[in-house]
């Protein structure tokens, strides 16, 4: 039990707040760790559910904290590499219904992090009711900015034309393993669709079930590529280590990660239903 300090001016709820403050800076709680849950919070240093709930409140305004429908408050993790979407994503698989969508240059780093639940659905180790997977893309049959050549930046249909092998590499690969599943009767409703839209994507972003999002930048680099058996310097958008920052819905629809994660999902929708096209084999 943690009594909070008598001769302590503050109110009781930012005291609370300052000592799980310090417990977060510390290390006492680690990125990703559950908090306890307000009536813990509130047996803990003997104040009411409200106090502990305007606690952590102030804690998810300064950014140290996020909340999740249903499921309590956790230290945020500030900044993620793909690496670290992994967990969220096999998370989503448990839940029942899945439903990812992905807008961004090349669907490799979607193709990364869903290959292994989509393995474990078809040796039957996962089993959720639904799969939905929606892919937002550029049209690299047309001039889009980037990638292009360096260092004048200008188009070249054959550096478009290597970009879309390997666009086409990620996504045809999610596609028929989606599809798979269905056949085989593993998912009672899986569909994978892909649409292209005219524009260079210059960030990445993830959302999960619509309650979480991802959203991370493409730094544009300078690299040499093998075109035609030979090295091409190029302008080139590259996502493999892009930074991704994490926003998760909570119970407060009005607090910035909820307005956050149904704006970008507003966005995703319109760019879809609107000048996004199919993709067909």
């Amino acid at each position: 039990m943690d009594a909070l300090d008598p001769d302590d001016a503050r109110p009781p709820f930012q005291q609370v707040a300052a000592v799980l403050k310090a417990a977060i800076l510390t290390g006492k709680y680690q990125p990703g760790d559950r908090l306890p849950s307000y009536a813990e919070l509130a047996s803990q240093f003997e104040v009411a559910p409200m106090t502990a709930q305007k606690a952590v409140g102030l804690l998810r305004d300064e950014g140290l904290v996020i909340s999740r429908q249903g499921k309590g408050s956790f230290v945020r993790q500030r900044t993620e590499r793909s690496v670290g979407l992994r967990p969220h994503v096999e998370a989503i698989f448990e839940s029942g219904a899945v439903a990812i969508d992905f807008a961004g240059f090349s669907g490799e780093t979607l193709q990364g992090v869903i290959g292994e639940p989509l393995d474990k659905v078809r040796s039957g180790r996962l089993q959720p009711e639904s799969l939905r997977i929606r892919i937002l893309l550029p049209d690299l049959s047309k001039p889009v900015g980037l990638p292009a050549l360096a260092p004048e930046g200008v188009d070249s249909p054959d550096v478009r034309k290597r970009a879309e092998r390997i666009v086409q590499r990620s996504t045809q690969g999610i596609v028929e393993t989606v599809e798979e599943l269905s056949a085989l009767g593993l998912v009672e409703s899986a569909t994978a669709q892909v649409r292209t839209y005219h524009a260079a994507p210059l960030f990445k972003l993830f959302l999960l079930n619509s309650s979480e999002a991802f959203f991370g930048f493409y730094p544009v680099l300078q690299h040499s590529v093998a075109i035609g058996g030979e090295p091409v310097e190029i302008f080139d958008p590259m996502g493999k280590d892009a930074v991704l920052f994490h926003y998760a819905k909570t119970d407060d629809d009005s607090a910035i990660d909820s307005q956050y994660v149904d704006q970008a999902q507003k966005w995703f929708d319109s760019v879809w239903s609107s000048v996004a096209k199919d993709v067909t084999a």
